[in-house]
């Protein structure tokens, strides 16, 4: 009998140590994220100074007390929910480890979660996105999460709006001073004493009997419109945008 087989299995696999000492860090990370976020971000949020543009927009999101989506880029995440607490929001969330500390912050804040995502929410997540909408409450979903690219658009949010025909309200959120990690969203986090904008576009609505040619040419009006309102943010400070 040969024994190639056996050797082979025994041969340690190149960067096994590695990747475990990677998992532990990431779980040690996620762990301290889960218990000290809430209150270290409630501690910084008391610091900034925070403007709102664009309001005249989310009224009009808001108008006839229908649900609505709010479309945010997934590393402004932080700069965002603060602001937004304690008002009834429920939020899209993905089905990862990364989405567990999530979760904790966001239900420190007063927001309902949804686990799920635009492409592979399941059944379940489908129908509590559906009670949430008809009950008149406000959806956050960050259309290039949870991997990206950055300022990507998956296009299930222009199906959820073409199936339900709520309207998106595209939103930008920018402070002048902020740490930046090392991923791939360039997640921000505001320093003490940063100026937030907090900037509302224009709501876009996707009529039910759209084509696939309307549902793309919406997808990049909400894209542009996220970016247009990040831009008026930091034009509003005086400083070029961070990406």
């Amino acid at each position: 009998m040969s024994v190639v087989g056996t050797q082979a299995t025994q041969r340690p696999a190149v960067g096994g140590p590695r990747r475990r000492l990677k998992r532990a860090r990431k779980r040690l990370g996620q762990d301290l994220a889960r218990r000290l976020g809430p209150p270290a971000l409630a501690l910084l949020r008391r610091t900034w100074r925070e403007e709102v543009l664009g309001e005249e927009h989310f009224a009009a999101a808001e108008r006839d007390g229908a649900g609505r989506f709010m479309a945010l880029w997934h590393g402004r995440m932080i700069v965002a929910l603060p602001f937004h607490g304690g008002r009834g929001y429920s939020v899209l969330v993905s089905p990862s480890s990364d989405g567990d500390v999530s979760e904790r912050l966001l239900t420190a804040f007063g927001y309902g979660v949804i686990r799920g995502s635009t492409s592979r929410g399941g059944s379940r997540a489908l129908r509590e996105m559906l009670t949430d909408l008809r009950a008149g409450k406000m959806l956050a979903i960050t259309p290039d999460g949870p991997r990206g690219p950055r300022h990507s658009m998956n296009p299930g949010l222009v199906w959820m709006a073409r199936a339900t025909g709520f309207p998106v309200l595209p939103c930008g959120f920018v402070c002048d001073r902020a740490w930046h990690a090392n991923s791939w969203d360039r997640f921000t986090v505001p320093k003490p004493r940063a100026r937030v904008a907090v900037v509302y576009g224009e709501p876009v609505r996707v009529a039910r009997d759209a084509s696939k040619e309307d549902c793309e040419r919406a997808t990049e009006c909400i894209r542009q419109r996220m970016l247009g309102a990040e831009r008026r943010g930091f034009e509003h400070m005086g400083l070029e945008p961070d990406w």
